[in-house]
């Protein structure tokens, strides 16, 4: 098996909808392989959130439109691997904070890691300067198209364990956002899977 320094891993979890936005993983890796040197595998892994493999990802990414309950299995691995040091970037594809995903997923985190652990970062946050430079987060397309709570969403969430991001969580519904074929990325002024690189360059260590 060839060696990588990175693979795209989608947590796949038994409650709600996991498998969303299909091809965003190859969108993003197609800009990883045109923007950095990092030696990437071009396809999306899909591993439970139960199974212990998925604590050797490198990233891991998380999301869904419906409810999120997570067995004890699942909630396990969660807070292990994010204690451990891994990095998990969740995207509420409803873009709605007061969606049924945003509340149970947030719900969870409450439960794992405390009440107060979920917390906006400044856009000023090295996330958005970890290789293109950003203001804060990028506005996505679908944030204003009359369902979900129909605002812009103007900050990211996130826990830090010893002072780095662990769990990156957007209301902004980047996932749809990046969902198209990368071979259509031409025809856009600004490739808008940028900020992808940084997420995932910070993840790395950037």
């Amino acid at each position: 098996m060839r060696n990588y320094d990175f693979y795209f891993t989608r947590l796949m979890y038994e409650s709600g909808d996991w498998d969303v936005d299909i091809r965003m993983p190859s969108n993003v890796l197609n800009s990883l392989v045109e923007y950095t040197t990092l030696r990437v595998d071009p396809v999306e892994r899909v591993i439970a959130l139960a199974d212990a493999k998925m604590l050797e990802s490198p990233f891991c990414y998380l999301a869904g439109h419906k409810l999120v309950q997570f067995t004890p299995a699942e909630r396990k691995n969660f807070e292990r691997y994010v204690r451990g040091g891994g990095f998990v970037f969740v995207d509420d594809c409803n873009h709605d904070i007061d969606g049924l995903f945003a509340k149970s997923f947030e719900a969870e985190l409450a439960r794992i890691f405390g009440p107060r652990a979920l917390k906006k970062i400044p856009n000023s946050h090295p996330v958005y300067s970890s290789f293109f430079q950003f203001d804060g987060p990028p506005n996505t397309g679908n944030e204003l198209n009359g369902w979900g709570d129909d605002l812009v969403h103007e900050y990211l969430k996130a826990i830090e364990i010893n002072g780095r991001v662990r769990v990156l969580y957007s209301n902004k519904d980047y996932g749809c956002e990046w969902d198209y074929d990368f071979r259509n990325k031409r025809w856009l002024v600004v490739d808008n899977t940028r900020f992808a690189v940084n997420i995932i360059q910070y993840a790395l260590g950037a």
